[in-house]
């Protein structure tokens, strides 16, 4: 069994061509399909500190460190747009903070809200897929690989569009009690593809929070 992504509302603004005209309304649905994961937490990974420029600009970013046996692979190159490769980084950041509640088992872990704007989707899907985990009694484990990255900067400069592809292949479950993996035979449902509505933070220049999401599953476009 592999990760399973939940059906989720979306604003038609997930949409890059009503991002870059209009400013949201109205609902939709995502699609799903029965993957679930799961991982081992012996070991960590710690990613880079944060940079200067968010210590200039007073961001305090929360610190995600992950299992040696859980890797996130990002193949995405970033925009020259400074406020582009900013949002893109952040969706990224929105994703792995989603697989570290999962590690720690806290479907209240303060690493997704912090990249999530509060009362929107985005942050309720990343809160239903911790639980979903937790409930399960799944983590995470293998390697995740994201690839084309493609951000749409709306004319206000205050909201993007940033959409990427996922590739579980090699991303397999565990159990946390017995930690027997859950290994299944390569197939489309690894693929996912990701669109991303991020918001810029009125309050910490160059921070961006997800404000909706719609994840394809089955995403033949994804498959290599």
């Amino acid at each position: 069994m592999k990760r399973r992504r939940l059906p989720v509302v979306v604003a038609p603004a997930a949409t890059a061509a009503l991002l870059l005209t209009a400013c949201g309304g109205g609902d939709g649905n995502s699609k799903s399909n029965e993957k679930i994961a799961g991982a081992d937490t012996d070991g960590t990974k710690t990613p880079a500190s944060p940079s200067a420029s968010d210590a200039a600009a007073g961001i305090d970013r929360p610190a995600m460190t992950f299992p040696s046996d859980f890797e996130m692979a990002f193949d995405i190159t970033k925009p020259s747009n400074a406020k582009e490769a900013a949002a893109l980084s952040d969706a990224e950041n929105f994703i792995r903070a989603i697989n570290y509640g999962i590690i720690r088992q806290d479907p209240e872990d303060t690493a997704y809200k912090f990249y999530s704007t509060a009362g929107d989707t985005a942050q309720a899907y990343a809160k239903k897929q911790i639980k979903q985990y937790v409930d399960g009694g799944w983590t995470v484990t293998g390697v995740q690989r994201y690839s084309q990255g493609k951000v749409d900067l709306a004319s206000d400069g205050k909201r993007a569009s940033v959409s990427f592809c996922d590739d579980d292949s090699k991303f397999y479950g565990k159990e946390v009690k017995s930690k027997k993996i859950l290994k299944t035979s390569p197939s489309l449902k690894d693929y996912y593809h990701f669109e991303i509505v991020m918001t810029a933070s009125p309050e910490a220049q160059g921070l961006w929070t997800a404000e909706d999401i719609e994840v394809q599953t089955e995403a033949a476009q994804c498959r290599a």
